[in-house]
């Protein structure tokens, strides 16, 4: 009942903004600080676009972002790409630097709204400035305080105007634990993997591709992005396809990473390097797959919506004492984004030093073929669906932001 009046709310929005309207030039600027944020707030901006014709966009983000907007980033994403305590404290004096690039920008263009993507450590100062500066902010996919670091939302409540949510089970958590109304627009990656089934090549030409005969099940193999994820993950992944055997794995590269460092990763745990490698094609090579095995990330959830089992795969040493020192911090049961939509366990978490090459290949086997745990994981990726909707969450939230100063009617 929740989801089909979000959902009619949200087509209602969209059906408001068909007509561009005239804002007055609206300034909107926008701060994106990684890949993934790039890739929705230049869908934003489009959006933006359609809801206020005379926009303005000035920008921390990424090309594609340059590309909605028609002009280049103040600041790329790549170069504010620094995570855990060590990194940031070395590169401070560059983040410093953003961070008063950011202010001057509040200071002498005066934007109407400041509109946020994720990045919470760095975007909720900004926000709080801009709240000192009389400045509207605006989040677009909200920090992920219901996992760490739930004081953020003190800091949203006080200096953000609105938060539009992506993931379906946000707003009960504000609204239940903080008293704060968040909306829910809908799930970006929806409409990302339906515009992209449209360019996927058939069976045939993606074995010929992939240099495989097609004739085994394929195993979309993806181990993420980053080195040590890699050298954690893809050793344990490609040790279990072969304990099952019988199967083609097939590696999905990240195209930021070099396909050297997997073959190295590979041969340094003593495993057969020989394995089809291919970059950029990653919910491609999941689409043809008869299952994935996947490192925990938005990935789990784009398996999901495409409709291959999966097993969620994060080694990160296979550590018992770490895996015990974060079930500690986190506040959720689960940590992939099926289960937390789902709110039940659809796919299996190999978290830590569950992640072994025997608990990897007895999943493998259990969904491999026609069997009770495919067809259950099945029907729960249709309550996923039903639960995220099909409303598109740049329109819907450009709608409601515009709303702040315009009717879109």
């Amino acid at each position: 009942m929740l989801t089909f009046a979000l959902c009619n709310r949200a087509a209602a929005l969209r059906n408001g903004c068909r007509r561009s309207i005239t804002l007055g030039s609206m300034k909107y600027f926008l701060i994106a600080g990684e890949a993934s944020g790039d890739i929705h707030a230049a869908r934003l901006i489009s959006a933006l676009r359609r809801c206020d014709a005379g926009a303005e966009f000035r920008f921390f983000g990424g090309d594609l972002m340059a590309e909605a907007a028609g002009s280049a980033p103040m600041v790329h994403y790549r170069d504010m790409a620094y995570m855990g305590f060590v990194e940031v404290a070395r590169h401070l004096r560059e983040i410093l630097g953003f961070m008063r690039a950011a202010r001057r920008c509040i200071d002498e263009w005066k934007p109407d709204a400041l509109v946020l993507i994720d990045y919470p450590s760095f975007n909720l100062k900004v926000a709080r400035y801009a709240h000192g500066r009389g400045i509207k902010s605006f989040y677009y996919i909200s920090p992920k305080v219901w996992a760490w670091k739930e004081h953020r939302v003190k800091q949203i409540k006080q200096f953000i105007t609105q938060l539009y949510s992506i993931l379906p089970f946000e707003p009960r958590f504000f609204s239940q634990r903080h008293g704060y109304e968040v909306k829910y627009v809908g799930n970006p990656t929806v409409a990302e993997i339906a515009e992209a089934r449209r360019g996927f090549a058939s069976r045939e030409d993606f074995c010929k591709l992939a240099g495989i005969s097609g004739s085994q099940p394929i195993v979309a193999v993806v181990p993420g992005s980053r080195r040590k994820e890699i050298a954690d993950n893809l050793p344990v992944m490609i040790r279990a396809c072969e304990a099952v055997g019988g199967v083609q794995p097939v590696i999905a590269a990240a195209p930021s990473v070099d396909a050297s460092l997997y073959r190295d990763v590979l041969a340094s745990a003593g495993c057969n390097t020989g394995y089809p490698l291919v970059a950029g094609r990653t919910m491609e090579i999941v689409s043809h797959a008869r299952v994935a095995l996947v490192t925990s990330g938005t990935a789990t959830l784009e398996t999901a919506i495409i409709g291959t089992p999966q097993v969620v795969c994060y080694r990160m040493g296979g550590s018992r004492l770490l895996y015990n020192f974060y079930r500690m911090l986190l506040k959720v049961d689960y940590v992939s984004l099926p289960n937390l939509i789902a709110d039940a366990p659809v796919v299996p978490e190999l978290l830590m030093h569950h992640c072994s090459e025997e608990n990897v290949a007895a999943w493998l086997r259990n969904l491999l073929p026609e069997s009770p745990a495919r067809s259950e994981m099945l029907r729960g990726y249709d309550c996923i669906a039903r639960a995220l909707g099909t409303a598109d969450s740049a329109l819907t939230a450009a709608s409601l932001l515009t709303s702040h100063f315009s009717s879109c009617g």
